[in-house]
């Protein structure tokens, strides 16, 4: 990591709890069997709030907070409740005839996702809003809120790009939602779970090694939020030869947790004492000093590949299991061609890597 951009990760962590972001991730599915045809999620600042699908047909709130805000704000419940159990099951099943219709397709795995809502910053009362398609594994559609036009991401999406930017009611519900309802619905939830929303924890660290000829790992987990930089440095200064940072991933307390691991094979006994591990989130760091006596085994299995409670979020876990349900299905179940198959898995694999880091971060679209 550069310092170009460590700074500009501190950066953004120290201003973290100024910048607020309300969106929801859905998506619609064919061809898969005993998986919802429809399933969304509310997320608020990065934190999974909401979540239903097609076979409950109801509202399920994961946060206390968010639980009083719907209870006090009953039209709001309901609105959430109408969207889960009938409009976005029925819009999205529509989606999917339409565009396998206008491609001429019939069998197969097929996903529409969407991501929608608006960016909130604190400091400026600046917002953005956010409207994206995408199908079969690619970016499809994005809407945009300042000329009320939609944007085709493939030249397929030409037909349904015209036939959208004529109807006019559908730009206008679109325009209210996201310059007007969304920002007051997150002001709204910023305020309700402030306490929730804006905390900070610091992790425990610590030094793991699987075996006497294996890197290093510095594990940081348990913090919050998710924007932490972590890197090691030797003699004061920050080093990447050797080193091999990880994805932050999240805990099943919705926490999270980090990886970076260093190469010491070249690395002399006396020279041990010069290397130190830093963690840092927002203005806080913590420094672990390269210690033979610090050094706990682990496992054989890779620890930045995530524990396995990193999938216990719902979120992930439907994620997770539908993407196996998916590259199963396709490998087992279809008696397409070779290639066919490994194309259907490719838009799978897709789907489930870029949606991972969208529900992770909710900075990002699946499209």
């Amino acid at each position: 990591m550069t310092a170009v951009k460590r700074f500009a990760l501190l950066y953004t962590a120290s201003n973290v709890f100024f910048f607020h972001s309300l969106k929801y991730f859905t998506t619609g599915s064919s061809g898969v069997p005993n998986i919802p045809e429809f399933m969304g999620v509310m997320v608020v600042d990065g934190v999974q709030t909401g979540y239903c699908d097609s076979n409950n047909k109801t509202l399920k709130v994961q946060q206390d907070w968010a639980q009083k805000i719907l209870e006090n704000n009953r039209k709001q419940l309901d609105w959430y409740t109408q969207k889960c159990s009938e409009d976005q099951p029925n819009v999205f099943r529509a989606h999917t005839v339409r565009l396998k219709q206008q491609f001429n397709q019939s069998e197969g795995v097929y996903i529409i996702q969407r991501i929608s809502g608006c960016e909130w910053d604190e400091h400026t009362d600046r917002v953005a809003a956010v409207l994206q398609y995408g199908y079969g594994g690619e970016g499809f559609l994005e809407f945009d809120v300042n000329t009320l036009t939609w944007i085709q991401l493939k030249a397929e999406a030409d037909v349904i790009k015209q036939r959208w930017n004529t109807e006019r009611t559908r730009t206008k519900q679109n325009e209210i939602f996201l310059t007007q309802v969304c920002p007051e619905w997150l002001k709204m939830y910023v305020a309700g779970g402030k306490s929730s929303l804006q905390r900070t924890v610091l992790p425990s660290v610590s030094l793991l090694q699987k075996s006497p000829s294996s890197p290093i790992s510095c594990h940081a987990t348990g913090f919050y939020p998710h924007r932490a930089v972590m890197f090691w440095r030797k003699d004061g200064e920050e080093i990447h030869e050797g080193v091999d940072p990880g994805e932050i991933l999240p805990n099943h307390d919705g926490t999270f947790q980090m990886t970076v691991d260093l190469n010491v094979s070249s690395v002399t006994p006396e020279d041990w004492s010069r290397y130190e591990c830093v963690f840092q989130l927002s203005e806080d760091a913590i420094i672990t000093k390269l210690n033979k006596t610090a050094i706990r085994t682990r496992k054989a299995r890779r620890i930045d590949g995530g524990e396995r409670n990193a999938f216990d979020s719902f979120y992930l876990l439907i994620l997770w299991f539908l993407c196996n349900v998916m590259l199963e299905h396709v490998a087992l179940k279809n008696s397409r061609s070779t290639s066919w198959r490994s194309s259907q898995r490719r838009k799978i694999k897709w789907f489930y890597v870029k949606c991972f880091s969208c529900f992770k971060y909710a900075s990002c679209s699946c499209s």
